[in-house]
This record gives C-alpha cells, structure tokens and sequence, in this order.
C-alpha cells in the first residue's frame, strides 16, 4: 500500500474548515499506483493553507483534503481532480499491459 502524507496527524487540528474526501476504483492496483506515483510529486502549493493524503488500497486511489478556508479546498481540488483526470486518461490509453512485462 503506498501512502503520501505531509505532515503529521497532529498538525491537521488546525485544517477544520473544509474536508472533503473521495475514492476513485482503477480496478487494478498497478493502474492506481501509476496515477498516484505521478500525482505524489505534484505538491500543494500552499502546505499551511492546504493538506492532501492520498494512499492506494485494493486498486483504488484514496484522497483526503483539508484546508483553513473553502476557497483554499476548493482551488486545490479542482486543479488536482484536473491533473487526476488527464493522468487516467493517458494511463486508460497507454498503460502497461501484462504482454508489455514480458
């Protein structure tokens, strides 16, 4: 199981504004360790302001956002749901079949 946390989780008192949670199923475990591996090194542009997790679990990626105001969450959930979106279709498209691994 992968895992990208940012900061401890005694640090996310403060983020009680906004959470929003959500799973996307990939049905398979490489395809989501793909998208998360691409996703992990895509940082928060503003860590004090915003905090993501993200963990891959049974071929589905997990994400986690907590942010100080909506405003904060919602940009830094729409850019990432954005990226989200164009690296499943490129991973749809070319990923890696099983004959490729041979």
């Amino acid at each position: 199981e992968a895992s990208a946390s940012f900061r401890p989780k005694s640090a996310l008192t403060a983020f009680l504004f906004g959470r929003s949670n959500f799973e996307v199923d990939y049905g398979s475990e490489e395809h989501a360790s793909i998208v998360y591996k691409t996703l992990a090194v895509d940082k928060e542009l503003q860590p004090d302001k915003v905090r993501r997790e993200m963990t891959v679990s049974g071929g589905k990626l997990l994400v986690r956002f907590e942010a100080v105001e909506a405003r904060f969450l919602r940009a830094s959930f729409s850019a990432f749901v954005d990226l989200m979106v164009l690296i499943t279709k490129l991973v749809e498209e070319y990923g890696v079949s099983k004959e490729e691994h041979s």
